[in-house]
């Protein structure tokens, strides 16, 4: 029995990998974890990532099981909720997304731009669930 719930493990981590890093490599977008950390309420981690996208970048449509703040670090871009108007950001400026909310990203500067993204999320659920 053990090494089915071993396999079954590693079917889960390696799905919530895939994900991140399909999106985290999508058309010209980086990600670079920076924190990941237990959050003192139970069930609950944090991550804190920079993600750095080239000229005209785009992050696709994709959800989190948590939380997330955006904070322009450089640029321009602009943000897509589901049901709400687009937004622009410029560097220093933020943005609250809410748990399980579908957004998309884009660099609609004339060079690179980055953003610092932290998430309080569900601890154990892939972070990133693409959306179409």
């Amino acid at each position: 029995m053990q090494p089915i719930r071993i396999a079954a493990a590693l079917l889960v981590l390696s799905g919530a990998l895939v994900s991140h890093s399909a999106l985290a490599h999508s058309g010209g977008v980086q990600r670079t974890d920076l924190v990941h950390q237990d959050l003192s309420a139970n069930g609950y981690e944090t991550l804190q990532v920079r993600v750095d996208f080239d000229e005209k970048a785009f992050a696709p449509n994709h959800a989190h099981p948590g939380e997330e703040i955006a904070h322009v670090l450089n640029g321009s871009l602009e943000y897509r909720l589901d049901g709400k108007p687009p937004v622009t950001l410029q560097a220093g400026e933020s943005l609250f997304i809410p748990a399980g909310v579908a957004h998309s990203a884009r660099n609609v500067g004339g060079g690179k731009a980055s953003e610092l993204a932290t998430y309080v999320v569900r601890k154990g659920e892939p972070l990133v669930q693409l959306v179409r």
